[in-house]
């Protein structure tokens, strides 16, 4: 880990052979969801833990409008996170997170699409700017 390592050295003793700690990977291709929008357009379900920023916001629409999540408690334990993997692996509950995130992962992939509500509304945008530029230079000439 280097001399920038936060973590104590007793605890990288005691991960020794079972878990691996590193400065960088391609997390893309660990995980294939490192965040929220990769999640969803990979069609992969969410088990959050939000501690800060978006990640609250992230969890609720996972977990509560999309139905695509399952939320762990702030003082997670080792069992909550076993039974919330075996349960998004192998459960009812997680069949049916994957088929609502293959959904969304549908909806993610029309929406970036030539017809798709990303372009217009970033069609919109580029007029909505334009227009505003004209303006602005006809009232300065």
């Amino acid at each position: 880990m280097g001399s920038s390592a936060i973590l104590p050295t007793e605890f990288l003793e005691e991960i020794k052979g079972r878990g691996c700690l590193a400065g960088w990977c391609p997390q893309q291709e660990v995980l294939s969801h490192p965040a929220a929008m990769e999640s969803v357009s990979a069609g992969v379900p969410m088990i959050c833990w939000p501690f800060y920023a978006e990640q609250q916001t992230n969890c609720r629409y996972a977990c509560t409008e999309w139905g695509i999540g399952v939320e762990l408690s702030q003082d997670v334990k080792r069992n909550e996170v076993v039974d919330a993997v075996e349960e998004m692996m192998n459960g009812e509950a997680g069949k049916v997170m994957k088929h609502k995130a293959l959904e969304w992962q549908k909806k993610a992939r029309e929406a970036v699409g030539v017809q798709g509500s990303s372009l217009d509304n970033f069609m919109k945008f580029l007029l909505d700017y334009d227009h505003k530029n004209k303006y602005r230079l006809a009232g300065s000439i």
